[in-house]
C-alpha cells in the first residue's frame, strides 16, 4: 500500500535525472549485445525517417557504439527473427507507434493484440463488413506470401473514412488493423515499403500469458526502462515518491539508484525514450526541445531533425544534421548549445558525431 502523500520519499532532481540516464542505459556502463539491449528497453521505435538514419539504428548504436554493425538491427528482424515490428500503444497514454520488440516478449505483447478490436470497435466495424475484402487478402498472402504492400489489391467494398491522411488508405489500414491483431506481420521492409505475411509464419508459435499479469510485466517493463515515470503511465506499480521541484508524485522502479554514476556524450535520436515524452523531459531536464521535421523551413530554429546531446544527467544541444547521400558525409549545419560549451564538452560532441558518421559508412563534415 502506498504511504500518504505527506511522507513520501523525496529524492532530488539531479538524482531522478541520473537515474533515469542509467535507466536508458546511456551512462558510462558498457552495454553487452543487442538483444540484451533491447529486451530492457522494451522496444525500438521504428520511425524509418532516414534524415540522418532511422530511429532503430539510432537507439541501439547510442547504447553499443562500437558493438554494433549497421545491418544488425535488420537481420535481427528479418534473418534471425529476435525482433518482430510491432504496432501497437508503447505505453497506455501514446498513440500507436511502429517499434521492434524482442520476440521474447510475445506472450506479454499477445494479449493487448488479441484484444485489440474489442477496443477499437470503429475499425473492427469497418472490417467485420467487408469480410469478402479481409478474406481476400488473407487468402492472397497465405498462397503467395510474403508481399510488398503494393502487391495486394484493393478491393474494399467501403473505403476507411478518415478525415486525415489515412482517408481511403485502404489496403493500408486493413492490413495495420490484423497487425495491431497479430493476424499479419511485416516480414520485411524494403526501404520504407512493408512486406506481409501472416503471423504464424513470421512469429514464433507463443502461449500468451493471463491477460493481467501480461499488463503488469508490461508496466514493469516500462518503469525498468524509465527508472522513474508517472503513475499513470506504469498503472501504478513501483514505488511512490516525490521530485524535489516537481509537482505530482512519480513511480521509481525498485532498486534504480543514482549511487556511483558516471556520465557520457551521447548525440541521441529525437524519439529515444530518455525524452520521449515532453512533459516528462521537460520536468527532469528543464530542455527546450520539438522535433521540427514538419515545422515550415523558417519557423524552425535547431533544424529538421536536430539531434539533442546529452552531456552525463543534462541534455546541452541540439545538432542540426542531415546525412548527404550522394556525397557520403554526414553534414552538421549547427551546433545549437543550451549551455556554455567549454573544450571538453565540444570535442567529446564531435569524437560522439565521428563516431556516428563512421558507423553509417560516410565521411563527417562539421560547422
Amino acid at each position: 500500500m502506498a504511504r500518504p502523500a505527506a511522507t513520501l520519499r523525496t529524492i532530488g532532481i539531479e538524482e531522478a535525472r541520473r537515474i533515469a540516464v542509467r535507466a536508458q542505459l546511456l551512462d558510462d556502463r558498457p552495454s553487452s549485445d543487442l538483444l540484451t539491449v533491447v529486451e530492457h528497453l522494451g522496444l525500438l521505435q521504428a520511425n524509418v525517417t532516414d534524415i540522418v538514419m532511422p530511429s532503430a539504428e539510432h537507439v541501439a548504436w547510442s547504447r553499443l557504439g562500437d558493438g554494433l554493425a549497421y545491418g544488425d538491427v535488420r537481420r535481427a528482424v528479418e534473418v534471425e527473427q529476435r525482433l518482430f515490428e510491432h504496432l501497437g500503444q508503447p505505453t497506455p497514454l501514446e498513440p500507436l507507434a511502429v517499434s521492434l520488440r524482442p520476440t521474447a516478449l510475445l506472450p506479454e505483447l499477445l494479449p493487448p493484440m488479441r484484444s485489440w478490436a474489442l477496443e477499437h470497435p470503429r475499425v473492427a466495424a469497418w472490417v467485420a463488413d467487408d469480410p469478402e475484402f479481409r478474406d481476400g487478402v488473407l487468402d492472397l498472402l497465405r498462397a503467395d506470401g510474403p508481399l510488398p504492400q503494393r502487391d495486394v489489391p484493393d478491393t474494399a467494398r467501403w473505403p476507411w473514412d478518415s478525415s486525415g491522411w489515412n482517408a481511403n488508405r485502404n489496403v493500408a489500414m486493413l492490413l495495420e488493423f490484423l497487425q495491431c491483431s497479430g493476424v499479419v506481420a511485416v516480414a520485411e521492409r524494403r526501404g520504407a515499403e512493408r512486406v506481409w505475411d501472416l503471423a504464424e509464419r513470421v512469429l514464433p508459435p507463443t502461449e500468451p500469458l493471463p491477460a493481467d499479469e501480461a499488463e503488469r510485466r508490461r508496466h514493469e517493463r516500462v518503469l525498468g526502462s524509465l527508472g522513474l515515470a508517472r503513475p499513470r503511465v506504469v498503472g501504478g506499480v513501483g514505488e511512490a515518491v516525490r521530485v524535489e521541484g516537481v509537482r505530482g508524485d512519480w513511480r521509481i522502479a525498485p532498486g534504480a539508484t543514482a549511487e556511483g554514476f558516471a556520465g557520457r556524450v551521447a548525440v541521441l535520436s529525437p524519439l529515444d525514450r530518455l525524452l520521449f515524452d515532453r512533459r516528462r523531459m521537460r520536468d527532469l531536464f528543464a530542455f527546450d526541445y520539438a522535433l521540427e521535421q514538419y515545422t515550415p523551413a523558417a519557423r524552425r530554429r535547431w533544424g529538421a531533425f536536430a539531434l539533442p546531446v546529452l552531456d552525463g544527467d543534462a541534455l546541452v544541444a541540439k545538432v542540426d544534421a542531415r546525412r548527404d547521400r550522394d556525397a557520403g558525409v554526414l553534414r552538421v549545419a549547427a551546433i545549437h548549445w543550451d549551455v556554455e560549451a567549454g573544450a571538453r564538452l565540444r570535442d567529446a560532441v564531435a569524437d560522439e558525431l565521428a563516431g556516428m558518421a563512421g558507423f553509417l559508412g560516410c565521411g563527417l563534415a562539421l560547422p
